[in-house]
């Protein structure tokens, strides 16, 4: 578990779901043009035990990892943050992140995700991390460059919204520093 400025970042556990899908309902507008799949997964308490489940046999083969970020002091569940897409011979893993209505702005996301960036580095092994946003997420694109993350290149038609036509992203990339 990792601690900032009254939040902890901690590995998605069993007893998640009900908070998760409390989350995941209230901050549905949030969600559902970037996380429509975790969206969907989420809208009941039973579509969350699953998905919780999952998860965290995800988490412990190593196919993905999903934290979860709290208040400290309420227990409050204030956001996710995926690290997904893992090559493992490449070193390689993708960011997704979202935050609740009420801490959007308060830097939440840009802290757990320099904590996060450390721990894939130090402790995953990973050597390069990435983040695909759409560029009109000038809160998304914020975070990748408050964090370090270096632009890339633009992905054509790397994502379609539910509804929407295929969107292009933009790739951000942060490397491990070569020790000499």
């Amino acid at each position: 578990m990792l601690s900032f400025n009254g939040y902890n970042i901690a590995p998605i556990q069993l007893k998640d779901a009900w908070s998760i899908c409390n989350f995941i309902v209230a901050n549905e507008d949030r969600l559902k043009r970037y996380f429509p799949k975790t969206l969907e997964q989420n809208l009941t308490p039973d579509l969350s035990k699953f998905f919780v489940d999952k998860k965290v046999k995800q988490f412990h083969s190593k196919e993905e990892f999903l934290f979860t970020i709290k208040e400290n002091e309420s227990g409050e569940l204030v956001g996710l943050v995926y690290i997904k897409e893992l090559d493992w011979d490449k070193k390689q893993g993708e960011f997704a992140y979202c935050i609740g209505y009420p801490f959007k702005g308060q830097g939440v996301i840009t802290k757990a995700i320099s904590c996060l960036s450390d721990f894939a580095f130090s402790d995953l092994g990973l050597k390069t991390l990435q983040i695909i946003v759409h560029k009109d997420n000038i809160a998304s694109v914020k975070v990748a460059e408050d964090c370090n993350f270096t632009w890339i290149k633009t992905l054509k038609n790397e994502f379609a919204p539910p509804g929407e036509a295929l969107l292009n992203m933009e790739l951000y990339e942060l490397y491990k520093e070569i020790e000499t």
